[in-house]
């Protein structure tokens, strides 16, 4: 192992505070969910239908077809791991890979789950880190920078909204 200098230190990293900026929010329409046993936990495949987005830097459409595939831990956690394509208004396709975590206390998630009753989202947590294939040209910037997600379950979507890291 290599001996550092305990004098080595960052000179501005305690400055660089991290900056957002909101680009775009999207309403995804889900299907079919198929639920599996996952080792002590659960796999769900669950159907992307389709969707729009909306937002300053964004909008168009979810194209139907996509797919996520949310895995629940033992302890209620569930990991968001979704790919699906967006058809922006003027044309352009763009991927996206969403993974974060969804969890809440178990009452809260089964309500969630229900989707019987508007769960407030201050119950919960949906949190991602999206990474997105833009092809160079008006987007090219969504496949340059770092992305978070923020959701919020609805009965008839999931709505995340996006923040790009300056």
């Amino acid at each position: 192992m290599a001996d550092l200098d305990p004098a080595l230190q960052p000179r501005r990293l305690q400055q660089m505070l991290p900056r957002f900026e909101y680009v775009f929010q999207t309403r995804v329409v889900t299907g079919e969910v198929l639920r599996m046993p996952y080792g002590a936990g659960e796999r769900l495949m669950v159907q992307i239908s389709g969707g729009d987005i909306d937002g300053p830097r964004l909008r168009g459409t979810i194209v139907p077809g996509g797919i996520e595939w949310p895995t629940y831990r033992p302890d209620g956690v569930g990991m968001v791991d979704a790919c699906y394509t967006f058809r922006s208004h003027d044309g352009v396709h763009i991927n996206i890979r969403n993974r974060g975590y969804r969890r809440a206390p178990p009452e809260v998630m089964r309500r969630l789950n229900a989707l019987e009753e508007f769960v407030d989202p201050d119950e919960y947590y949906i949190r991602t880190t999206p990474l997105f294939e833009a092809p160079p040209g008006p987007y090219g910037w969504l496949a340059d920078h770092c992305f978070v997600g923020i959701g919020e379950r609805q009965k008839e979507c999931l709505f995340m909204r996006y923040y790009m890291v300056l």
